[in-house]
């Protein structure tokens, strides 16, 4: 059994290094590295479903740019490299409710601060295709999101929200959110993840209220 001074410099350390990487004094090196998580559920069934679009997106980045996809601790891993820029993308393997598990684990491993973090999520009061990145916010009943913010321990993370629309009321939301696209949105699917694809990039090369200007509500 450890010494009781030595359990408490592990304990000190570790929430040195939290408060280090979460705070805005950081390492002018990871000013340079972004993590960029798309969330979603593992399995076969959940694939092509409007709550596993934070998937699709990075899937779409990750064949366009040739990125190969690594299975690591929590996620699914690989990085895009862009001017001077790295891209770390990641899908948690954890299910959606334990996103943040994944996030908080390769935040710490990658020494990325928090303002670096953008989350991809899946909008049911957005329209369809409509892009919405925000500074902050509130987990609106995002199961996903709500973990996030509580193995963060704040709202402040960037996230972009792709609306996924709802049917007219009233409608079982956990089914719509869980079916595939229909005919109708798949014609343009591809279009608005491009779309998702640039606002990200100019998230991490432009900044987050470049990216807000130029995005939000296209």
């Amino acid at each position: 059994m450890w010494p009781q001074n030595h359990m408490l410099f592990f304990i000190l350390a570790g929430m040195f290094s939290l408060k280090r990487i979460f705070s805005k004094k950081t390492p002018s090196l990871a000013m340079k590295k972004f993590l960029i998580v798309g969330l979603g559920n593992i399995g076969d069934q959940y694939q092509n479903t409007r709550h596993n679009i934070g998937f699709s997106i990075l899937d779409h980045i990750a064949s366009k740019n040739e990125c190969l996809w690594e299975s690591k601790k929590l996620a699914n891993y690989t990085v895009l490299k862009k001017k001077g820029r790295q891209f770390i993308l990641i899908k948690p393997t954890t299910f959606m409710n334990r996103s943040g598990k994944a996030v908080r684990y390769w935040a710490l491993k990658e020494n990325i601060p928090l303002e670096n973090i953008l989350i991809l999520t899946d909008e049911i009061h957005l329209p369809f295709g409509t892009l919405r990145i925000k500074a902050k916010g509130s987990p609106a009943g995002h199961n996903g999101l709500k973990d996030i913010e509580s193995e963060l321990n704040t709202p402040h993370y960037a996230r972009l929200r792709f609306g996924i629309g709802q049917e007219p009321k009233p409608f079982d939301q956990v089914k719509f959110v869980l079916d595939p696209w229909n005919a109708t949105e798949e014609k343009v699917l591809t279009q608005r993840i491009e779309k998702c694809g640039e606002a990200i990039l100019s998230f991490g090369l432009e900044g987050l209220a470049t990216a807000m200007n130029r995005y939000n509500g296209k």
